[in-house]
């Protein structure tokens, strides 16, 4: 059973910095992308970053300066860190886990999610 939980958010100024955990159980790692996506009121859900199942990492644009993603030794905890931290940054970030089918672009699983809230 695949299970993810999100851990690490809270309250910070502009400028300063956040490293999100998700905790993972029952995902392989080679058949699963895993992905941190965020979501505002009002806005769309964006994904910010992904795991790919054959181990490569990436992260949007629109924060590829600021944040990266990186996973444990042991592969079951996905870190997102995240500086210089922007109001804009203000969201709930989920973890989400879906089968790779030949790209990352479905995620059938998801966390509960945690808030980043940013203060200008």
């Amino acid at each position: 059973q695949v299970q993810l939980a999100e851990s690490g958010g809270g309250s910070v100024q502009s400028g300063g910095s956040l490293r999100l955990s998700c905790a993972t159980t029952g995902i392989t790692r080679g058949n699963y992308c895993v992905a941190w996506f965020r979501q505002a009121p009002g806005k769309e859900r964006e994904r910010v970053a992904v795991l790919d199942a054959n181990g490569s990492m990436r992260v949007a644009d629109s924060v590829k300066d600021r944040f990266s993603i990186s996973q444990d030794n042991a592969k079951t905890t996905l870190f997102l860190q995240m500086n210089n931290l922007k109001p804009e940054d203000t969201a709930k970030y989920y973890c989400a886990a879906g089968r790779k089918l030949f790209t990352c672009g479905t995620y059938n699983f998801e966390g509960q999610g945690t808030q980043v809230t940013v203060s200008s």
